[in-house]
């Protein structure tokens, strides 16, 4: 399994909307993300800072790379600009963390 670690950030004033809007998950959506391999996926905030932190698990760097052409995940990128920095094809601006550390 692959680690996989970003940063993100949310709209000081939509930190609980954010929230709402993963609560629950779009089923499309998980299910894209399921069958593109990825596996224990988590986001955390940090409300002082509007930094989100994202840790997924993924089988294939690829099939990770993937999940960004497919319809739902356009379409959840769309529904989420409106409470995060994105980019101008609406994905999120992101940054991929370099792990430094790790014990099992």
């Amino acid at each position: 399994m692959i680690t996989k670690a970003f940063r993100m950030s949310v709209n000081p004033d939509r930190h609980e909307e954010y929230e709402k809007r993963h609560n629950p998950i779009w089923p499309e959506l998980e299910a894209a993300l399921k069958s593109h391999g990825v596996h224990n996926y988590s986001i955390f905030l940090d409300p002082e800072t509007h930094d989100l932190f994202g840790y997924a698990e993924i089988e294939d760097e690829d099939r990770w790379a993937a999940i960004a052409g497919t319809d739902v995940c356009k379409k959840w990128w769309a529904y989420m600009k409106d409470v995060m920095p994105s980019n101008p094809d609406n994905s999120p601006v992101s940054k991929d963390l370099v792990r430094v550390f790790h014990i099992d």
